[in-house]
């Protein structure tokens, strides 16, 4: 720690407390003898070059000159604003008082302004992100192909063995197999509605979701976490966003929030009823052959996820059954 406050003018830390609400990097609230901080360990390797994380972290400086709500990045004394210490990249941001908010704790009015506050964030990506990096244009299709149902198949096959040889047998291994079943007979159903690529893609924060946005009261004061910025289809940030705050503990979506979000969102950045409807029969499609949260639990014997998986899995039963409501929706 001493070696890293001395790359800052920071003073000396007094405190080091855990956040753990993060999945992939780990993160400290830290006092020091000059004020509060939010200390990022940068240990997902796949986010974690020094390089990566500068280039966003100039991003979210220009993103907050003009005047989006985000937490940029303290400067090293060198100016730099990455620091390397034992081989492990570290950001020092300002510690930023606020609570995280789901769809639940969100009236009507606030998730219209939660749809507008994402589509501000991708017409402001626009404008920051220089031409030169997009990896495509903004035009072209998505090239990443849909889930494959023969792979998802398999992969169900694998899982419901992983299921049958854990002992005992417990409450999560009982729901993953009825979950897994379930989702076979889905796919049997609905294999011939593979979606082809992708529509228009564009810079997105690429992870926006309750724990990555602050709230000071009933407003928004940072969005937090850039480590997937990138260029992809935009509608299907702003679908997949709202699946994520508006869901219900029974795996149900709050449609009508999702209305006034989605009228929002369309507003400002100029998508139309096509490209939204378009964009939610993709992430449905990727939920349906989705099964990152029983690959952890079982495969990397990783349970952070175990809480969520309740209400996501009975979700995409709920939705394939109400496909039409949820598409209207986001499209009306």
């Amino acid at each position: 720690m001493r070696a890293l406050l001395r790359q800052y003018a920071a003073g000396s830390a007094l405190t080091c407390e855990p956040v753990d609400q993060g999945l992939l990097n780990r993160g400290y609230r830290l006092c020091t003898t000059r004020g509060r901080y939010f200390l990022k360990h940068h240990s997902d390797p796949d986010t974690a070059d020094p390089a990566a994380i500068a280039r966003r972290h100039r991003a979210t400086q220009r993103l907050a000159d003009l005047g989006v709500p985000v937490a940029p990045a303290l400067a090293c004394r060198d100016g730099r604003t990455v620091a390397v210490v034992g081989g492990h990249a570290y950001a020092l941001h300002p510690w930023i008082d606020g609570r995280h908010r789901h769809g639940g704790q969100l009236s009507t009015a606030q998730s219209a302004r939660l749809g507008a506050l994402l589509g501000a964030v991708h017409a402001c990506l626009e404008a920051v992100m220089p031409p030169k990096g997009r990896t495509r244009p903004a035009t072209s299709p998505h090239p990443v192909e849909s889930a494959d149902p023969a792979d998802t198949f398999a992969l169900i096959d694998e899982l419901l063995g992983h299921v049958q040889r854990h002992r005992p047998c417990d409450a999560f291994d009982t729901l993953a197999r009825h979950r897994l079943l379930e989702r076979r007979t889905l796919l049997e159903q609905h294999a011939d509605r593979r979606p082809p690529p992708g529509g228009p893609v564009g810079w997105v924060h690429g992870d926006f979701h309750p724990f990555n946005l602050l709230y000071k009261g009933d407003s928004p004061v940072a969005i937090v976490d850039w480590d997937r910025l990138g260029v992809q289809p935009r509608a299907e940030e702003a679908v997949r966003a709202a699946v994520i705050f508006f869901v219900r503990p029974a795996g149900t979506l709050d449609l009508p929030k999702i209305r006034a979000y989605a009228r929002a969102y369309r507003r400002v950045t100029g998508a139309g009823a096509s490209e939204l409807a378009a964009a939610v029969h993709r992430v449905w499609w990727e939920r349906l052959n989705d099964f990152w949260m029983l690959r952890w639990h079982y495969e990397r014997g990783d349970r952070r996820a175990d809480e969520q998986f309740p209400a996501a899995s009975a979700l995409v039963v709920w939705w394939t059954r109400h496909y039409d409501a949820v598409c209207g929706a986001f499209a009306d």
